[in-house]
């Protein structure tokens, strides 16, 4: 067993020191990683440890919420967020020489061997520091923060394991894709409870905490607190929950390794005439567009960004109208975020499509082509996202109580997505990265590449913010009259982001494509 450790450890290890030997990007994307989170591990130790100014029982309710909150975060964010470890599927693993408990051993190795994993468990250990008192605290603190951290873990890994099959599907995918909407929509409930005050914050934690404390990751965070024989016997019903989960992933991970991919599965392919070949004239565009409105209709992650588009909208015009009292560019508002999430989606324009990108990079002879390819894809986005818009412009104005801003947050929608094009075409060049494959449920971007994506969207976030100002400015002073002049702005803005992404794209083609090449 130790062997296998050793081996597994030493393996993921020099995965990661692979990523120092990768080209530029690479680097500063694993060097960004590893900055924030070193980050976010002595800021969530700092906070964990100013517990210790509270009053006890408050500090233990917070500690027993935070640990609970950490076991969902580890059962959720391995199935939707990017950057998760690729290594981690099974499908992977399934012809290494190994029996299945060695395999388990290894995987859960992998699984805490890692910059993340690391940074979460010093954000646990603070709870050492916020609510152990005494010597029994601290002797029963470690290994409950062990106990927590193997909980998570070996959580994490039996769910992933039990759906890998499932989830390489597009069925499965587009349950994922729901399932993430209802995420979002779930985190936003104490938001919403609390702009509704529908009750004190303290006997709120107090009732759900007191819920809670029976859960498994409850008891090792009561345990830490109580330090006493209770909290001993807490502890040692942790442990056996905990290799109960451990038994349970291994027999989950015997019949993955056996289960035949259906995902492999030859589909039915039919000829048919979209609405592009209708309204463009034979070409590369009209043949660009239809193919994005293909990928659109049946990738799960083209579907999903635009159905969270619509739903975290729902959910911000139903916050913010109940915290702002409805305030007369609230649907302008909603309208230019939910335009910025769509624009989003093209900030990586050409990962998407992988290695089969060299296809239509042979026909590139000139920066004209390459813009006309950008022109095709955001030509296809636009043919749903106006629509769209427009519907969110009228539903936020109708909500909201002011009918009289539809016009003006429909044109506004219109100039912000524009922007966010144009924003969009100049990172999917100059920081791209791979999508992996559609049957792959475990990452979002390549292994290593995870920094690189955070990057890009950051960067697409800050540079639309930046072009933005220009009509939100005025927008603050109340001169509503601007947004008749958004939709020319953001024609201007993809326009010069779309030739100046062409132009550095055409000269650092053979980048691009490896770029979106990697682990696909």
């Amino acid at each position: 067993m130790l062997t296998t450790v050793a081996l597994f450890a030493q393996l993921k290890l020099r995965l990661l020191a692979g990523n120092l030997r990768g080209d530029l990007q690479r680097k500063l994307g694993f060097v960004f990683t590893l900055l924030i989170a070193t980050g976010l591990a002595l800021l969530g130790f700092f906070l964990m440890s100013l517990l210790r100014l509270a009053p006890h029982d408050v500090a233990a309710d917070l500690v027993i919420v935070a640990f609970t909150s950490f076991l969902i975060g580890w059962m959720i964010v391995p199935l939707m967020a990017f950057g998760l470890d690729d290594t981690l599927d099974p499908a992977k693993l399934s012809l290494l020489p190994l029996r299945t408990g060695q395999l388990a051993v290894g995987m859960f190795t992998a699984s805490v061997t890692g910059v993340w994993p690391l940074a979460i468990l010093i954000v646990m250990a603070g709870a050492l520091v916020g609510v152990a008192t005494g010597a029994g605290g601290v002797l029963l603190g470690v290994p409950a923060v062990l106990l927590q951290f193997a909980l998570c873990v070996v959580t994490s890994r039996l769910i992933t394991t039990s759906l890998s099959s499932a989830l390489r599907t597009r069925r499965g995918r587009d349950v994922l894709a729901v399932a993430a909407l209802l995420v979002v929509v779930l985190a936003q409930l104490p938001n919403l409870v609390m702009n509704r005050g529908l009750g004190d914050p303290e006997a709120m934690l107090r009732q759900l905490a007191g819920v809670l404390r029976w859960t498994p990751p409850g008891m090792a965070a009561h345990a830490m607190a109580d330090g006493g024989l209770a909290g001993l016997a807490e502890l040692a019903l942790v442990a056996v929950i905990v290799v109960a989960l451990g038994l349970l992933w291994i027999k989950a991970l015997g019949r993955a390794l056996v289960t035949p991919d259906v995902s492999t599965q030859a589909a039915s392919v039919r000829k048919e005439s979209g609405l592009a070949d209708r309204f463009l004239p034979d070409g590369p565009l009209a043949a660009v567009v239809t193919k994005e409105l293909k990928y659109i209709r049946r990738e799960p992650r083209s579907r999903v960004g635009w159905f969270s588009a619509i739903v975290v909208t729902a959910v911000l015009a139903f916050s913010l109208s109940r915290s702002t009292g409805g305030a007369e560019s609230m649907p302008i508002v909603l309208t230019c975020v939910g335009a910025l999430m769509i624009a989003l989606q093209s900030g990586n324009a050409f990962g998407i499509d992988g290695r089969s990108l060299w296809m239509n990079a042979v026909v590139f002879g000139s920066e004209r082509g390459l813009a006309t390819d950008l022109a095709g894809r955001h030509l296809a986005n636009a043919s749903i996202a106006v629509p769209l818009l427009t519907v969110i412009a009228a539903a936020t104005g109708l909500f909201t109580g002011h009918p009289g801003m539809i016009v003006p947050a429909a044109l506004a929608g219109w100039g912000a997505l524009g922007i966010g094009l144009g924003v969009g075409s100049v990172t999917s060049v100059v920081v791209p990265y791979t999508v992996p494959e559609r049957m792959n449920a475990f990452s979002g971007a390549a292994p290593g590449q995870g920094g690189q994506a955070f990057a890009s969207a950051l960067g697409a976030t800050l540079g639309i913010a930046l072009l933005s100002l220009p009509f939100v400015v005025p927008l603050a002073f109340g001169w509503f009259w601007v947004c008749a002049l958004a939709p020319f702005y953001g024609v201007l803005a993809e326009t010069l982001g779309r030739r100046l992404a062409a132009r550095i794209g055409f000269a650092r083609m053979p980048e691009l494509l490896g770029a979106v090449s990697k682990g696909s």
